[in-house]
């Protein structure tokens, strides 16, 4: 099988930032921007999946959730792409296996906010995860005494990077794991579709 994969040179990080996207918004933006800077980042590639598998109600079709993504941010260093498709993998684990293994040469490091550090216990496999790529956390300074209760957390309390150290993550061998508290716009994915503003139907043909 032939995947159109993004191009990521030899010994760049590349951070993962995946989700349902359902719709994009630019917290999703300001939160790559963010992790750009504060992880020494070289690309951010927004995984955008077929479907949350935590979730029942199934997303708005792939082809809208990838085009509004494309319009909501325009930066050299971000790349949109449905990998998660391409690769047939539904689970956040496979899907780090799979690059892993296509870009050996390439440093990844997953990105995810803190209110999903509260349910990553939840996701498939989610030990993999921690166990094969380094994870930035990213979240407002009032969640993080919710992030150091969650499983995830106490679990692998020791393999968390501090202080300056926090910046070289990507060089650290998993498990390994920073938090960083920005300033983040509050705005969401659920709130957006309950307004009514995000349109999930296909258009007529």
């Amino acid at each position: 099988m032939r995947y159109k994969l993004p191009y990521a040179r030899a010994g760049q990080v590349v951070g993962l930032l995946g989700g349902s996207f359902d719709p994009p918004h630019e917290g999703h933006a300001h939160i790559t921007r963010e992790a750009l800077k504060r992880f020494k980042l070289d690309q951010v590639w927004w995984l955008v999946s077929p479907g949350n598998p935590l979730k029942r109600r199934g997303p708005a079709p792939m082809d809208q959730r990838l085009k509004a993504a494309q319009s909501l941010i325009d930066h050299p260093k971000v790349k949109i792409t449905d990998l998660e498709k391409q690769l047939g993998s539904p689970f956040t684990a496979q899907t780090v296996q799979h690059l892993k293994r296509l870009y050996p040469d390439v440093h990844f490091v997953w990105l995810m906010g803190a209110d999903n550090l509260a349910q990553f216990h939840q996701w498939q496999d989610w030990q993999t995860i921690v166990e094969n790529v380094p994870i930035a956390v990213i979240a407002r300074a009032g969640q993080r005494l919710g992030a150091r209760r969650s499983v995830m957390a106490r679990t692998y309390r020791q393999f968390r990077l501090t202080g300056a150290k926090t910046r070289l993550l990507s060089r650290h061998a998993a498990p390994a794991w920073a938090y960083q508290n920005v300033p983040l716009v509050n705005l969401s994915s659920t709130a957006i579709r309950a307004s009514g503003k995000w349109n999930t139907k296909p258009p007529s043909k």
